[in-house]
């Protein structure tokens, strides 16, 4: 009965942990046109957080018997995602952003062969590049039955990046105000998110031994940390006392620093949008 009682106590301290570093983490900002439903998968990926959160920090109290172990599991695999695959999101934003200008010197040189707008998109759904292939052909397939402003508009949306942004900015003032030199613009716009994935290369290029240095610490820090609690306990011994668990959460706490700093460096700041309230562009 003691157990059970530990079990669900610990259970529900690791829960809150994990909602407290999922609330800090996860939060980003989204366009507001977009629709609800499209916020059910990160519902069930946040129930399955913390569902794994739970069942790490009732493992870990059930091998060590201790609170302050139980707090550092369920800290550390709501933390892990973060940073597992954090280099594939990274290099996914640089391949889109480079996709958009590829997309507009695409469009550029449609129109300049005497093309409309509605022409050259819908030619260039068989051709876009492979990360922004979809929203493009959907793009090409709702111009067909929806006004071309806000297939755009929905196109920027699910694309997510502000070199789409300035890009749509560009189509929806030659569709709305016949402006000239469009072609110009989309070369602008397409040299502009060059620049900005090339700079984002550079970063990548020049932090990547910081990230392998800081893997391979925390890899063996709680691998070791984990053998030497399973195979050999009586080694630690004094961390049964409460002041020895009072210093096991002081150093869970500095763990759980030290891995969501990490995770917050490792992410790309693809900078402010333009279209992510409707009212932007008239």
């Amino acid at each position: 009965m003691t157990l059970l009682i530990g079990l669900v106590f610990g259970g529900s301290i690791g829960a809150g942990l994990a909602l407290i570093a999922i609330g800090t983490l996860g939060t980003e900002d989204r366009p507001a046109h977009r629709h609800p439903r499209r916020n059910l998968p990160d519902l069930g990926r946040l129930t399955l957080r913390v569902a794994a959160c739970v069942a790490a920090g009732l493992v870990t109290f059930a091998l060590t018997r201790w609170v302050a172990g139980m707090l550092i599991g369920a800290i550390v695999v709501a933390l892990a995602p973060s940073l597992i695959g954090a280099k594939a999101r990274r290099d996914a934003v640089i391949d889109r952003t480079e996709a958009v200008a590829s997309w507009a010197e695409m469009l550029r040189d449609t129109m300049a062969a005497s093309a409309g707008l509605q022409a050259a998109i819908t030619a260039s759904a068989a051709v876009a590049p492979a990360p922004i292939r979809d929203e493009v052909r959907r793009l090409a397939t709702s111009i067909q039955r929806e006004d071309l402003e806000v297939a755009l508009r929905d196109f920027a949306a699910a694309v997510d990046d502000p070199a789409a942004d300035i890009v749509v900015v560009a189509l929806i003032v030659a569709a709305t105000r016949q402006a000239r030199n469009v072609g110009e613009v989309l070369q602008k716009a397409a040299a502009a998110a060059r620049a900005s994935a090339s700079m984002r290369h550079s970063v990548e290029a020049g932090r990547a031994r910081s990230y392998t240095s800081a893997r391979i610490i925390v890899i063996v820090t709680i691998g070791m940390s984990g053998f030497i609690a399973v195979f050999n306990r009586s080694y630690l011994a004094p961390f049964d006392a409460a002041v020895g668990q009072l210093v096991l959460m002081v150093i869970g706490a500095l763990l759980g620093l030290g891995l969501w700093s990490l995770s917050r460096m490792a992410k790309i700041d693809a900078g402010s949008r333009v279209l992510v309230h409707p009212g932007n562009v008239r």
